[in-house]
């Protein structure tokens, strides 16, 4: 909800609380997630008596942290979301997680006991310093007031803080102390997870009595703007490298929308010595790119290695997050360029084992050094691989024509129906490689959580997505993601653009692709997990409207409807037949098997 009136603002009276409050003010951080709870009963006042924040109320845990992950996504601004103290916090784990692997800036803030009270066997004392600090990119722990609940300081023998014996300039003093540098932790960590892109997590202990407020503010008198460092790189002989080369491959991983200027786009597409793989997580389209990887590497499995010495490329390029695509990450392990470049502002993975440079900038600063008064070598190399990749889509169109109704057919009519400029959510892990096997439609911008390529969290993300893009918005999502997720749904701020597509295939349907004893009680039960649940109930619950269809002809007819206007979000079920989509799936790249 969206805090409006010209009421005065209150504040917390709790100072640790204020500042917190404060600085996400100061640092343009508006969009507050709140989980209920008491012991954040000041910050989540705080945060809601304040007419410049925007406030949301979510239950659970773990879907609030997702929620708020997936307005992050779009706002390219971090989002915040507050909880109680104990194991409350430990239910934002997986969502921190994954936006550190997809740099989202996502700020913590978890109330919390006081210091000497953890660890005591009381209710809700867990110890919460350290327990994401694998995921961040940075923390603050905050130190309690001294000059609020001080008689319940001085009654406990086991805090440190304060003597009983204190006078009040001695108190004063203390709190002068804490105050700068809870200051300063606040103002460095909220900066960081602006400048670095990424998860950050303020700690706040408080004591009771905390509902308490005031209107009269804290002063606040350290403040500093994030700083961006900008590398000065001498590009000389990275541009006699590229120019020389012969045989470039630029493989993209996931990005956001216009990440890349088009004018670098123009100069990769004329150039006959590069070729640019794509995935459709990457949201960069071109006609002269490979956008379907695996539709190209399927055929190398099955031991044309003749192919192979035609596309391995001496400069490997990579920027953006996670490839999705199995087959060119073995492919390249087992093949290694002469020399992989990688850029990114925030860190390098050896994802290929052959990493040679690391470009800690944007992309669009390191094209501009790379590609001034470049002139590219005049070679065959895109016009060969684009002449084998064109022929395999012939393949696999007369393929797809041919095949009954199942995962894949659905996914085809899918993209062929889908609205102009829709903003795409794909959950993990089938959803999201079907995805890879065609094109998207123009303008479409395309989202998943592949940090960690976890299913849990997929619908709440896509909610908060979808509350920030105001194109038209829809989550793919297999069956187990979306039964998994179902708190997901437990939200208020779901609006009425929203559309869910589930494909229902009773199961983990990517486990039957993979190597075991198929139709075994074992398989079954633990690892595809089969079952028979649908989403009409759950729909009746969380107010959507809900069609449920099991042939082509019924989802060529439902999508029609599916995205017109309407007062409620919708899902749309896909009930496919669970024991042939893994032989359809696997048949498709056999039928692209070269000769």
């Amino acid at each position: 909800m969206k805090n409006t009136g010209s009421r005065s603002i209150k504040y917390p009276e709790i100072p640790v609380a204020q500042t917190v409050v404060q600085f996400c003010k100061i640092k343009d951080i508006q969009h507050i997630v709140i989980c209920a709870g008491s012991r954040n009963a000041p910050l989540s006042y705080g945060f809601v008596k304040n007419p410049f924040f925007t406030t949301y109320s979510v239950i659970d845990e773990r879907s609030a942290a997702f929620f708020a992950m997936g307005m992050a996504q779009q706002l390219n601004n971090p989002t915040a979301v507050v909880c109680t103290s104990g194991s409350a916090l430990l239910n934002f784990y997986p969502a921190v997680a994954e936006a550190f692997y997809s740099n989202i800036p996502l700020v913590i803030i978890s109330a919390d006991r006081m210091p000497h009270l953890i660890n005591i066997g009381d209710g809700q004392t867990i110890q919460q310093k350290g327990v994401f600090e694998p995921h961040l990119v940075d923390f603050g722990y905050l130190s309690p007031d001294v000059i609020h609940a001080v008689d319940t300081l001085f009654e406990n023998p086991n805090q440190n803080l304060i003597s009983p014996k204190a006078t009040q300039n001695q108190i004063d003093k203390k709190q002068k102390e804490i105050q700068k540098e809870n200051e300063n932790q606040i103002n460095r960590v909220l900066n960081h997870a602006i400048q670095k892109s990424g998860p950050v997590h303020l700690n706040v202990p408080m004591e009771e009595p905390l509902f308490g407020m005031t209107t009269s503010p804290i002063k606040i008198t350290f403040n500093t703007e994030p700083k961006f460092y900008h590398p000065n790189i001498d590009f000389k002989s990275f541009k006699k490298q590229w120019k020389k080369a012969e045989k470039k491959l630029i493989l993209v991983g996931v990005n956001n929308p216009g990440i890349i200027d088009q004018q670098w786009l123009d100069l990769i597409d004329a150039d006959p010595s590069v070729i640019l793989m794509t995935e459709t997580t990457s949201n960069l389209r071109s006609s002269n790119a490979v956008n379907s990887i695996d539709s190209l590497i399927a055929p190398l499995e099955w031991g044309n290695h003749l192919f192979f010495k035609t596309l391995k490329p001496e400069i490997l390029l990579t920027f953006g997050g996670m490839v999705v695509s199995k087959k060119i990450k073995k492919l390249l392990r087992h093949h290694s360029p002469q020399e992989h470049w990688h850029v990114d502002p925030f860190r390098a993975y050896d994802t290929y084992y052959c990493l040679t440079q690391y470009f800690s900038m944007t992309v669009n600063s390191f094209f501009s050094g790379l590609l001034n008064d470049y002139q590219a070598p005049k070679t065959n190399y895109k016009s060969s691989v684009l002449h084998q990749y064109r022929s395999q889509l012939q393949k696999v169109n007369t393929y797809l024509r041919q095949i009954p109704f199942s995962d894949l057919k659905a996914f085809e009519i899918i993209f062929s129906n889908l609205p102009y400029k829709i903003h795409l959510q794909l959950a993990n892990s089938s959803t999201v490689r079907y995805a890879q096997l065609f094109d998207m439609p123009e303008g479409a911008e395309v989202f998943s959580n592949r940090g960690t390529s976890g299913i849990d969290g997929s619908t709440a993300t896509a909610v908060g997505a979808a509350l920030i893009n105001k194109n038209q918005s829809l989550l793919i999502t297999g069956d187990l993601s979306f039964f998994y997720d179902i708190n997901g749904l437990w939200n208020n701020h779901i609006p009425s653009n929203f559309r869910v597509i589930l494909i229902n295939n009773q199961g983990g349907g990517i486990f039957r692709i993979l190597p075991g004893e198929k139709d075994s009680p074992e398989y079954d039960t633990y690892f595809e997990t089969i079952h028979n649940r649908d989403a009409r109930q759950i729909s009746r619950v969380f107010g959507f409207h809900y069609k449920v269809v099991k042939t082509n002809t019924g989802l060529k007819w439902a999508l029609k409807k599916f995205f017109k206007p309407s007062r409620q979000p919708k899902i749309l079920e896909i009930k496919t037949p669970r024991k042939i989509n893994d032989s359809i799936l696997q048949n498709f790249f056999k039928a692209m098997q070269m000769c």
